[in-house]
């Protein structure tokens, strides 16, 4: 357990954490939203290594948290305005955006179908440690099916062991899971899952008719 509260202090918690990730090990880290368990994104031992922690297949690819912006355009393709408005003006933030995945890139994150799920936590320390290992795969620090984490002890009493080097930056400050949505329909954006960012919110940056209608949404859509 390294302590991760203060910027002038962390360093050598950060450079625990970056040892571990670049050895291809698991860490637990926190976000704004929840803490998360992960590990680096272009590592398929270790991208596995972080489903198994969790207790979870490969049908469940996990996110993938990102330092800035710039970082989008390497990882995903054919990314929808309407989509770019959103992390525009809410990344770094509570929203996660299901893109289509570069078809180049060398990863192994599960069953994705060509998507990858990209977030820019809110996190001064989570962002410290992105900009230093680049995109890590990272999904909420429990067991699947038990609550998600909302501080490093509450990671730890479920994770235990799996995890090399858990970053302590106290609770939560939303506690709550990220929004999700989908841009990967042609037909517009979905939301597929309500949490730290409000549809009124997103209606209000995209616009109602970036949005697949809800009647519309549920025909011929995959998971």
């Amino acid at each position: 357990m390294y302590p991760c509260f203060d910027p002038s202090t962390w360093g050598p918690s950060l450079d625990a954490a970056v040892d571990a990730v670049q050895r291809g090990a698991v860490v637990v880290l926190p976000t704004d939203t929840v803490y998360g368990v992960g590990a680096d994104a272009f590592n398929a031992d270790a991208v596995a290594a972080v489903l198994a922690a969790k207790g979870r297949g490969r049908q469940m690819p996990p996110p993938v948290l990102i330092p800035n912006l710039r970082t989008v355009d390497g990882l995903a393709r054919d990314v929808p305005a309407p989509a770019r408005a959103l992390m525009e003006a809410l990344w770094p933030g509570a929203l996660t955006v299901i893109v289509h995945a570069q078809p180049s890139l060398a990863w192994d994150l599960g069953e994705t179908h060509g998507t990858v799920a990209l977030r820019m936590p809110d996190h001064a320390a989570a962002l410290a440690l992105l900009t230093r290992t680049g995109p890590l795969a990272v999904t909420s620090a429990n067991r699947t099916g038990e609550p998600a984490a909302t501080t490093a002890e509450g990671a730890r009493e479920q994770l235990d062991s799996a995890v090399a080097v858990y970053l302590d930056g106290g609770p939560s400050p939303l506690g709550t899971a990220s929004t999700i949505v989908d841009a990967t329909d042609s037909r517009g954006l979905r939301v597929v899952r309500d949490g730290g960012v409000t549809r009124e919110r997103l209606l209000e940056i995209a616009g109602a008719d970036a949005f697949v209608p809800e009647a519309a949404a549920g025909e011929g859509s995959a998971g």
